[in-house]
C-alpha cells in the first residue's frame, strides 16, 4: 500500500513554527506516562513484597528490572528513531507498553498466582517497551527548537519524569492498598495507550528545514563521527549514570526504609520521594531556562552539571550521617537529596544531543539512556547487598560517593577561543 507523501510546501504551513509547542506537549505527555509506571510501582514495594511473598532481594530484583529492560533497549530504540523518526517509534512503544500492562493486570496479579519470575519477566519487558520515548521524544523536541529554546524545551521535556513519576507515586500505592495489582497496572496502561494516540494525532516530523533551525556547537566532523565512537560523550554519559545513584536509592527504597527503620507508613515514604520529584521537576526547568541565558550553552550546562553533582553529593552525605537522626531530619535530608538527583536531566540531555548533532540525536539519547537506566538496574540489586554487610548509613554514603564521583568524569566547560 502506498504511503502518500506531503509536499514541502505544505508542511510548513499545516505545522509552522507554532507547532513546537504541540509537539513538546505530545512529548510531555508520552514521557510522563512511561514515567508513572516506572516510578510509582517502586512505591507500592511495601505492598509488592507482601502480596507476592517476595524477600528483601526478591524485590530488589523485580523493580531492577524495569531499569534492566530500559537499559538494554534504550540504544535500540536510538538508533530506531534516527532511522524511522519520532512518530513511528513512539507510537510502536507507548502501545505495545500499554498492552502489556493490560495484560499484567489480567493475568499477573497476586490474585493469579504470579511469581518472582514472571514478574520480573514482565517488568523486563515493559521497562523494554517503555523506554521507547526517552530517546524519540527527546529528538523530537531538538528536532522542533533552536538553539537558543533547547535547554529550556528539553529540561520541560525531562520535568515529565519526575511530574509523571509523582503521579504514579501519589497514585499507586495508594491503588495497590485499597483495589489490589490490577488497578495498580491498569491504570498506567491507560495512560499509555492516551499518550500514543495524542501521538498518533498530533505529533508530525518538520521538512528537512526545521521552523526554528538548530545552531551547531561542535565542528562538523565531531557531528558526523556516531556519538557511540567519541569519548566526551561516553564521559557524559558516564556521568549521568552515576548521578543516578542517589535518585534511584531515594527512588526505590525510601518506603523499606521508612517502614523497617522509621515504623513510618506509606503516606510518609511516597510524600517524601513526592517532594523529591516535584522538587527535582522544577529545578530542571529553572536550569534548563537558566543555561539556555547564559549565551555560551554548552559551557554553561557542563558547568551546572557538575555543580549539582557536588550538591547531590553533599546532601545524600548528609542523609547517611542522619540516619538514626529523628524521622522528620532524616526525611528532610532523603527529600532534599532526591531533589538534587532529579535536578540535572534536562541539562544533561540537552547537552548530549547538542554535541552529537541533531542527526544522531537520538543515538546520543539511547546512550545516555542505556547507561542511566543500566544504573538504575543495578542500584536496587546493590543495596540489598550493602545492606547485608553493612547499614542503610553506608547505603546512602554510597548515593554520596556515586554523584561526587560524576563531577570530575563529566566533560569540561569547553573554553572561548
Amino acid at each position: 500500500m502506498a504511503v502518500p507523501t506531503v509536499t514541502a510546501g505544505a508542511l510548513p504551513r499545516r505545522y509552522g513554527p507554532r507547532h513546537r509547542w504541540v509537539v513538546l506537549a505530545v512529548g510531555v505527555g508520552a514521557q510522563g506516562s512511561f514515567s508513572a509506571m516506572f516510578s510509582g510501582i517502586p512505591v507500592t514495594g511495601v505492598s509488592m513484597r507482601a502480596g507476592y511473598h517476595l524477600s528483601t532481594g526478591a524485590l530488589g530484583l523485580a523493580l531492577a528490572c524495569l531499569g534492566l529492560g530500559v537499559a538494554v533497549s534504550d540504544i535500540v530504540w536510538g538508533l530506531l528513531t534516527d532511522r524511522f523518526g519520532d512518530r513511528r517509534v513512539l507510537l510502536t512503544g507507548l502501545t505495545s507498553t500499554g498492552v502489556l500492562l493490560v495484560v499484567m493486570a489480567t493475568a499477573v496479579t497476586p490474585a493469579d498466582g504470579a511469581g518472582t519470575v514472571l514478574l520480573a519477566v514482565c517488568l523486563t519487558i515493559a521497562g523494554a517497551l517503555g523506554g521507547s520515548v526517552n530517546g524519540a521524544s527527546g529528538r523530537a523536541v531538538m528536532t522542533w527548537f533552536g538553539e537558543g529554546e533547547r535547554g529550556f524545551a528539553m529540561s520541560v521535556r525531562q520535568t515529565a519524569i519526575p511530574a509523571g513519576g509523582a503521579v504514579g507515586v501519589a497514585l499507586l500505592p495508594w491503588l495497590a492498598q485499597a483495589y489490589g495489582f490490577r488497578a495498580v497496572y491498569a491504570v498506567p496502561a491507560a495512560f499509555c495507550l492516551l499518550a500514543a494516540a495524542a501521538t498518533w494525532r498530533w505529533l508530525h516530523e518538520p521538512t528537512p528545514q526545521p521552523p526554528i533551525p538548530p545552531a551547531p556547537v561542535v565542528t562538523e566532523s565531531a557531528v558526523e563521527r556516531s556519538p557511540l565512537r567519541r569519548w566526551d560523550v561516553w564521559r557524559l554519559a558516564l556521568a549521568g549514570a552515576l548521578l543516578t545513584v542517589p535518585q534511584f536509592a531515594v527512588l526505590t527504597f525510601t518506603a523499606i526504609f521508612l517502614h523497617d527503620v522509621k515504623g513510618a507508613g506509606a503516606a510518609l515514604a511516597g510524600l517524601t520521594v513526592l517532594i523529591a520529584q516535584l522538587g527535582g521537576g522544577a529545578a530542571r526547568i529553572w536550569t534548563g531556562r537558566r543555561t539556555d541565558r547564559a549565551g555560551d550553552s554548552s559551557g554553561a550546562r557542563r558547568t551546572c552539571l557538575r555543580r549539582i553533582g557536588v550538591l547531590a553529593g553533599i546532601a545524600m552525605a548528609g542523609a547517611a550521617v542522619l540516619t538514626d537522626a529523628p524521622t522528620p531530619l532524616t526525611v528532610a535530608a532523603l527529600a532534599l537529596g532526591g531533589l538534587l538527583a532529579n535536578a540535572w536531566h534536562g541539562v544533561a540531555y540537552t547537552e548530549i544531543a547538542a554535541m552529537s548533532g541533531a542527526g544522531r540525536a537520538g543515538t546520543a539519547l539511547g546512550l545516555i539512556g542505556t547507561t542511566l537506566f543500566a544504573m538504575a538496574f543495578l542500584t536496587p540489586l546493590l543495596i540489598p547487598v550493602v545492606l547485608a554487610h553493612a547499614s542503610w548509613a553506608a547505603v546512602w554514603g554510597l548515593a554520596a560517593a556515586a554523584s561526587l564521583a560524576a563531577v570530575p568524569l563529566a566533560p569540561a566547560a569547553l573554553r572561548a577561543r
